[in-house]
């Protein structure tokens, strides 16, 4: 991690900054596959499958057999965290549900708002040597509250061409109506546009890496609904001289180890403890399986010395982390301040892996500083709102000659003319 001690505020962009392929290439790179896809359909697929995970794919649909064959191959205690993390997403979830009342705005006028599900959701769940399954419970379990009439999911096939077998079990107890052996760009085109075995969605979820986030910002112009530009994952630690240096470096290898473009900070107040925190990652990084890949992410990643609470909720604001983790002994009090973020975790105690598994919040949440406009995914994200209107006789008089001046300052006749024709009838 590079350090920088006390930058000026006009250098916070630039430290905000996340790692990012050549975007140029990035951009025709994936536009290529989505036009393979959308002209070849599964015949593109089952080539990208090919060239990308090395793998021939006949059948892309998953088999009964072998959900089957995951469920009984998934240890009882797999299972049983599963299943807890579920119930918890699930009663968080069920929280958000909204009554709307109708409202008279004037004497007979009514007007009132009612939450519908989308149709067909589509969920991308990435595999490759961390397979999420616990995205598969943040993005089913909420579709099936919101009344989703069917939850279609893609996931990359691994070199047997098979998904994890602890993504088929999440799934087939999370309620997924069809699943289906495709990952990257490709698998976002399938769902975007369709082909002649993967239905097209009316939105599509789930996080991935740069790849494909851009695939999903190119369909979004293309009128396919999308949850957030999700890219590789990112957390922000907020640590004082109280905080265990240990509990510190745990936290940012834990993100580290997502994969080799995630990003980690650390905001403090002395570069004392940046030191003991860097020593402690050292010693960490040595034990994990995944130690070449956090450490290619580490150094894409900085720790910032900064000179009081307030400055650093202001640079906290500025990069909009997916995560952050207020480790400070007033973790509480500094809460209040957080203005741009994800998901927020607070005090020692709270280690952003309850948020990625079992305590009920949603983990996809937006990256890339997208936090400063987008919320996590939520019930609502898988519903839509339509608003509905009923106007008594006595409403349109009272109501109607207020639309007519209206309308004609905006000289549009025609719509004056919808109101004065239906007063005419009523005089």
């Amino acid at each position: 991690m590079r350090t920088t001690i006390n930058p000026n505020i006009s250098e916070w962009p630039s430290l905000c900054e996340r790692p990012s392929l050549e975007l140029e290439f990035l951009d025709s790179t994936v536009r290529n596959i989505l036009n393979r896809v959308k002209t070849s359909g599964d015949e593109a697929l089952r080539e990208f499958s090919l060239r990308y995970d090395k793998v021939q794919i006949d059948n892309l649909e998953v088999s009964k057999a072998e959900i089957e064959a995951a469920s009984a191959s998934i240890s009882k205690e797999l299972k049983a965290a599963i299943e807890t993390a579920a119930s918890n997403i699930q009663k968080f979830h069920e929280s958000q549900r909204r009554e709307f009342h109708k409202i008279e705005t004037t004497p007979g006028v009514t007007c009132w708002r009612k939450a519908v599900p989308i149709d067909r959701a589509g969920i991308y769940i990435p595999g490759g040597t961390a397979p999420l399954f616990s995205t598969v419970l943040m993005l089913a379990v909420p579709a099936k509250i919101a009344g989703c009439r069917e939850v279609i999911l893609c996931s990359p096939p691994d070199s047997s061409g098979t998904i994890s077998p602890a993504i088929l079990y999440a799934a087939s107890k999370a309620g997924v109506s069809k699943m289906f052996k495709a990952g990257g760009a490709q698998a976002i085109a399938a769902m975007a546009y369709g082909t002649k075995t993967i239905p097209s969605v009316s939105k599509i979820f789930g996080p991935g890496n740069q790849y494909v986030t851009k695939a999903k910002q190119i369909v979004s112009q293309d009128g396919i609904a999308i949850d957030m530009p999700a890219g590789p994952s990112e957390v922000l630690v907020v640590a004082d001289q109280y905080a265990s240096p240990a509990f510190v470096a745990a936290d940012l290898l834990s993100q580290a180890e997502h994969g080799k473009d995630s990003q980690v900070v650390l905001v403090t107040f002395s570069i004392e403890t940046v030191n003991n925190v860097q020593a402690e990652i050292e010693r960490q990084l040595a034990t994990l399986p995944r130690k070449d890949i956090a450490r290619e992410a580490l150094n894409n990643s900085l720790a910032v010395v900064l000179s009081s609470d307030a400055e650093a909720m202001d640079f906290v604001n500025e990069y909009a982390p997916e995560h952050l983790i207020l480790n400070t002994k007033n973790a509480e009090e500094i809460s209040g301040l957080v203005r741009n973020t994800g998901s927020v975790f607070i005090g020692a105690w709270s280690p952003e892996s309850v948020g990625d598994y079992a305590s009920g919040t949603n983990h996809t949440l937006p990256t890339n500083g997208f936090a400063k406009a987008y919320s996590g995914v939520s019930l609502e994200s898988f519903q839509k709102y339509i608003t509905f209107q009923s106007l008594t006789q006595d409403g349109l008089k009272k109501l109607g000659p207020v639309v007519e001046t209206m309308a004609e300052a905006e000289d549009l006749i025609g719509h004056k003319l919808s109101i004065s024709i239906r007063l005419k009838e009523l005089r």
